[in-house]
């Protein structure tokens, strides 16, 4: 028996390789992290941030602009001897002014470290949204993996059923048994069939998520490699807890958001403070009259250059409340951070208390599997010797087998159930 299985089990290996393009749990990591559409929108934030960073650094630039303007006048117009008179005129003006912040309230610098704050935390969510895609990756190919395992254990049912339909035709020819017991067989055979079907039918629904998950088109070409039981040790909740306080990213973004939020508030109380500018300019104008003797455009434009050079500073006496109310906000902001950490710190203790009992629960499980799977067969096999040797009824057969049936998936099960668990636990103390 043991040798048709491995037989099987190789011919089926055999042929997903020829025809198949299989992929390691880290090779699948690696292509979601790459793909997946949450971490390519994060990159994005960053970018974004990046950007905030420049524009706070560049308040500190001045201001430089030019202007030029053209203007026409028809009709009656007032002259200088106090009468009204018909008249065209015509003014062309240029000019450059440039202003120079001093002193604003020092509110680029504390829009730059906002920014920069802001920034630190936009980077530990892409690293999140990493992690994030990783656990859900192994899940995923381990829920393959399991699936597959069904696949096995339902193959080799059918191939128990056929047997004994087998048997039982013989024996029926013989004389030896009733027909019933072979209608009984024929129906065993269509419910394992069945059974295999919906076992084929689960790995692949399993695949196409997992495939899902790597934002692959489609499942065509598409398999995975087995994952070895690579003996992770269980790491106690509380050692865990504390190495995942300095490397858990989301913690960490929780973290850097309350950094960001003290700096809005420092940000918002520079609306208090006076801002202090220095203005600088230089211009010239062209004006004509109609009828009226003017002098060329290039004396004009001579006689009429202009310099300026001036200070402005503006101080803040009152705002209808409104530097008041952005402080106010501002705090209120910073105690929602405050209060999104704590909820992010408790819900890690939380996560890694789960994974550690889950996987140590996993592990006690898996042992008692182990065992009465093996034991369930050693009966099935006894029980298969003495109703070939009439020794045992259809009944006392059937209950062996589904006994044997029932303890290898509780094994599968438990060792998949245990892989990730251990694995999850192992991802949290990184």
């Amino acid at each position: 028996m043991k040798t048709f299985i491995t037989a099987s089990v190789a011919a089926i290996a055999v042929s997903l390789a020829a025809d198949a393009t299989t992929w390691s749990l880290d090779s699948c990591i690696t292509y979601a992290i790459d793909n997946n559409i949450t971490v390519k929108t994060r990159k994005v934030e960053i970018n974004s941030g990046e950007l905030d960073v420049t524009a706070a650094r560049d308040r500190h630039l001045p201001n430089l602009s030019a202007y030029a303007s053209e203007s026409f006048s028809f009709g009656r117009g007032l002259t200088a001897d106090n009468t009204y008179t018909n008249r065209n005129t015509s003014n062309f003006g240029w000019g450059l002014s440039m202003s120079l912040p001093l002193f604003d309230g020092l509110t680029a610098v504390r829009q730059t470290k906002y920014a920069r704050a802001n920034l630190r935390a936009l980077v530990e969510d892409l690293e999140a949204a990493k992690d994030d895609i990783t656990l859900n990756v192994i899940s995923a190919y381990l829920q393959v993996l399991y699936a597959g395992e069904m696949c096995k254990i339902a193959e080799e049912q059918l191939r128990i059923a056929i047997v004994e339909q087998s048997r039982r035709e013989e024996l029926l020819k013989a004389g030896k048994i009733p027909e019933l017991d072979l209608t009984d067989a024929r129906s065993q055979v269509a419910q394992n069939e069945l059974s295999l079907v919906n076992a084929r039918n689960d790995r692949t629904l399993a695949l196409v998520d997992l495939a899902q998950l790597l934002e692959l088109p489609d499942i065509e070409g598409f398999d995975i490699m087995p994952v070895a039981d690579d003996g992770l040790s269980l790491y106690a909740p509380d050692e865990v807890y504390s190495r995942a306080l300095d490397s858990n990213h989301s913690l960490l973004a929780a973290r850097r958001r309350i950094e960001a939020a003290e700096r809005n508030i420092s940000l918002a109380k520079s609306s208090y403070l006076p801002n202090l500018s220095f203005n600088a300019g230089i211009g010239s104008n062209y004006y004509t009259v109609s009828g009226v003797n003017s002098e060329s455009f290039g004396k004009q434009m001579n006689h009429n250059f202009n310099k300026s050079l001036g200070f402005s500073l503006t101080v803040p006496i009152f705002d209808a409340f409104s530097s008041r109310n952005s402080v106010r906000r501002a705090k209120i902001q910073h105690l929602n951070a405050r209060l999104q950490y704590e909820n992010s710190e408790r819900n890690l203790y939380k996560s890694i208390q789960q994974a550690y009992y889950q996987a140590n629960g996993a592990a006690e499980k898996l042992r008692a599997a182990e065992i009465s799977a093996d034991a369930t067969r050693q009966a099935f096999e006894a029980m298969q010797q003495k109703y070939e040797f009439g020794k045992a009824n259809s009944t006392e057969y059937e209950q062996a087998r589904s006994n044997y049936v029932r303890a290898e998936v509780e094994a599968v099960q438990a060792k998949y159930e245990s892989i990730l668990r251990r694995r999850i636990l192992a991802f949290y103390n990184k």
